[in-house]
């Protein structure tokens, strides 16, 4: 591993026609020694998080449903969650993995009314990006992924399906340009 790359976002350059990732953008919520897991952030699915977890709607973002998180897993319920400003720093426990200083993993199964309070934001993910020791750093090498920086909004925005543009189009240079690549080059 070179860097950590955990809190900045991957961003499937166009080259990436993996269909799981096609024009993903994926917030990294661990990279070390081990590997790498992530969460990609532009999937809504349909299926509405109250008809499974209806104790947490009240801290959902919109749109409340659950997102596709990435290929690993995806039976599993992987929450991602903003703290409120007075909750900035909470340490490390058996419920909260911290990305940020606010920004973190949180176990589902607690009781949604000893942490809901605690919530700024939160999102639901099924199943979630995952990469082995040194694959992560080969693909972005390769040129697969652009790495960027997350602003606070691009977790929970309320866009998401116009994300991968919308993080690209805000970038100077070159990359800006890539916003308005068309999705087969054969539409050029």
């Amino acid at each position: 591993m070179a860097v950590s790359l955990e809190g900045r976002l991957l961003v499937a350059g166009p080259g990436l026609i993996d269909p799981n990732f096609w024009r993903a953008v994926v917030l990294v919520c661990r990279h070390d020694d081990d590997g790498a897991l992530g969460l990609i952030l532009n999937r809504p699915a349909e299926l509405p998080v109250g008809d499974l977890l209806p104790g947490w709607v009240e801290a959902l973002a919109g749109p409340e449903v659950v997102f596709v998180g990435g290929p690993v897993e995806p039976e599993m319920a992987v929450a991602l969650a903003r703290l409120l400003p007075e909750y900035a720093g909470r340490a490390e426990s058996d419920t909260w993995t911290p990305i940020d200083d606010r920004l973190g993993l949180l176990d589902l199964s607690v009781t949604p009314g000893d942490e809901v309070g605690a919530l700024e934001s939160l999102r639901v993910f099924a199943g979630y990006a995952g990469w082995t020791d040194g694959q992560l750093d080969f693909e972005v090498a390769s040129g697969d992924w652009f790495i960027l920086d997350s602003r606070p909004d691009d977790p929970f925005s309320g866009e998401p399906v116009d994300l991968w543009r919308t993080v690209l189009r805000r970038q100077h240079g070159h990359l800006a340009f890539f916003a308005d690549f068309p999705p087969h080059p054969s539409l050029n």
